[in-house]
Parts: structure tokens; sequence; C-alpha cells
């Protein structure tokens, strides 16, 4: 007989996976964010770094048992799947939506950002004039990053497997947005292109480039928290308030490219305010809507922070 806690807690990480595939298709909004306000981060990493480890000692040995065991097999099943489903299913809709809606949506996205930071700087566990330092590195970096001009690659499979590596590395990161550095490396079309036309042979080539980056740069971060935890949130706070400068609703096009399709899109891009907006473009900034969608945004999070905290207790 099943027990129904136990299914209520997997359907719970499917919904957590959900989110965070959401959050990866849009750049400037990361994944790992999202595991980390649900209150399932450091599960994650913990699961990742222990499947090397369970595939030599146990899968080897021919102990399935003790290697779905250790490496928390339910819970990265379910985290997955829910991820897969929502890239699978969102990645068109969030395009079309982007699209059609830019100010109501980076909006939204605003103000999930914002509650983010909100979240991530208060679980800093001793305030320290020392950790300013870090906190200002992550916004400069981030505000740099968020200003460099989409690039243009061959998307050839190689291309698809480093892509792959590189995103998920700024996936798994708190405020780091694996969908904005595949915009910055001219990937961030090829790859929503290839899953909305099924690809495979690309899209498991990228699948595979997320694998090896996981693995490596997982260890890589639970180190840094053992041994730098204030810091380390510092200077996540720090790459969050900087990628704000990214989902800004409101932009002066400052050059353009010609893509694939041969449509001119955006090639370099500066916030500007509001007014500003309406006098470059002639149209409707939609002040009051957009800042409904960002506290809209920034409700959703403490709700999802608030649910988190209800599913540890």
């Amino acid at each position: 007989m099943t027990d129904p806690s136990r299914e209520h807690r997997l359907f719970a990480v499917f919904l957590r996976g959900i989110g965070m595939g959401a959050a990866d298709i849009v750049p400037g909004v990361s994944g790992g964010t999202i595991a980390f306000i649900t209150g399932i981060y450091f599960r994650l990493l913990e699961a990742i770094n222990s499947v090397p480890g369970a595939v030599v000692t146990q899968l080897f040995r021919g102990d399935v048992k003790g290697f779905w065991w250790r490496c928390d097999g339910n819970f990265l099943v379910c985290l997955l799947a829910g991820v897969l489903v929502s890239v699978a299913t969102l990645a068109s809709a969030i395009s079309y939506a982007l699209e059609t809606y830019p100010i109501l949506i980076w909006s939204f996205f605003f103000g999930l950002i914002l509650a983010s930071v909100w979240h991530v700087g208060r679980q800093v566990r001793s305030v320290a004039p020392a950790l300013l330092l870090p906190l200002c590195a992550g916004i400069v970096f981030a505000w740099w990053v968020t200003t460099l001009p989409a690039g243009q690659v061959d998307p050839s499979g190689a291309v698809f497997l480093g892509a792959g590596a590189l995103a998920i590395c700024a996936m798994i990161l708190p405020g780091i947005s694996g969908s904005f550095i595949l915009v910055i490396i001219g990937m961030y079309a090829p790859v929503l292109e290839a899953i909305g036309n099924l690809q495979a042979g690309l899209l498991l080539l990228f699948a595979m480039g997320c694998v090896v980056g996981l693995l490596s740069i997982a260890r890589v971060i639970t180190w840094a928290f053992h041994r730098y935890h204030d810091p380390v949130l510092a200077l996540l706070t720090g790459f969050m308030i900087g990628a704000l400068n990214k989902v800004w609703p409101w932009k002066e096009t400052l050059s353009w490219r010609t893509n694939s399709s041969g449509e001119q899109v955006a090639l370099n891009e500066a916030s500007v305010s509001p007014y500003r907006y309406a006098e470059l473009t002639g149209l409707d900034p939609h002040v009051a809507f957009a800042v409904g969608m960002a506290l809209a945004g920034f409700t959703l999070v403490l709700a999802v922070e608030w649910l988190g905290s209800r599913s540890r207790t």
C-alpha cells in the first residue's frame, strides 16, 4: 500500500521542478533561485554530489537499490521530470509572452528576482561589514554581464555540448541565469528551436553538456558553502541585484542584428526610465500595470517561500 504522505512529498518536489524549469527558460531568472527559496537547494547539491561515488561503489557492483538510495533517486527523478515537463510545455508560451507583452512579463520577472534578493539575503547568519566586498563584487560582475551584447555562433553539435555545460553551471547558482548566458553566447534561440522542433540529437548533446557541468560545479558550490557560507550568500545576493538590470522592463535598443530567420533583433540594449521609453518609442509604458505585475511576482515568491517552509516543517 502506498504512503499518501510520501506521494505528497514527491509531488511537491515535482512542482518545484516545474518552477525551476520555468525559471530556467527565462533570461535573467535562475532555477537555482527557485530551488533555494523552496528549501531544496542543499538537498539537490548533496544528491548531485553523491552520484559519481554511488555509480562506482554501488551501481558497478550491481547494488541498484543502494545506488538509488545513496543518490536520492526518487527526489532527483521527480525534480528532473518537473523541469523537463516545464521546459517542454512552457518554452513556446514564454517566448510568445515575451514578444507580445514584454513590459508586463519583464516586470513580473523583476518582482520575482527582487523578492529572491530579499529571501537569499536573509539567510546570512552573521551580518558584518566584510560582507560588503563580495556583495559589491557580485553586483558589479552581474551588472557587467547583463550589458554584454548577444553573440552569434554557429550552432554545431560541439557548440550545443559546450553551451549545456556552461549554462547549467549558471542555472544551479541562485542569481545567475543560465538562459541569459545562452543569450550572450548566441545559443538561446537555437536551443529553444531545438526544443520546439524536438531535435533529439542536438538536445542529447546539450543534455550531456549539462550533466558534465552539473557534476563539476555542484561539488565546488557545496565546498564553498561549507567553508564560506555568509560570503557566498552575499556574493549570490549581489549577483541577483546586478541581474535586475537585465529584467528591467523598459529598454532602449542601441544596436541591432539579423538573426538566422532574417529578422532584426536587438543586439545591445540599455535600461531607461518609463518616461524616456515613451519618448523614444511613442508607446505607452504601462507603468501601473508593470507595478502590478512586479508586485504579483514579489508576492508569488513570498507564497512559494511560505509553502516551502511549511513542507520543511
